[in-house]
């Protein structure tokens, strides 16, 4: 009977035990996804505004050329 108690005892020990370690790994998680976001966030908004930027000014500089390279030939 008494290992009976004991079997009980430490299945009831590691289902605390595992529903913890669940709680401690979301919060973890949580802390690290409020770092990135933090810190990621902001540099993903200034690369976006960047490649974008870079990315009208190739057309320009391409349409720059050519109306250099037309009035060159004038």
């Amino acid at each position: 009977m008494f290992e009976v108690l004991v079997i009980i005892a430490f299945l009831w020990l590691m289902i605390k035990v595992i529903g913890i370690a669940f709680k401690l790994t979301w919060g973890l998680a949580k802390i690290v996804a409020s770092i990135l976001m933090v810190f990621a966030l902001p540099l993903l908004i200034i690369g976006i505004l960047f490649w974008s930027g870079i990315v009208l000014l190739v057309p320009i500089a391409l349409l720059c050329g050519a109306f250099g390279i037309l009035k060159a030939c004038t």
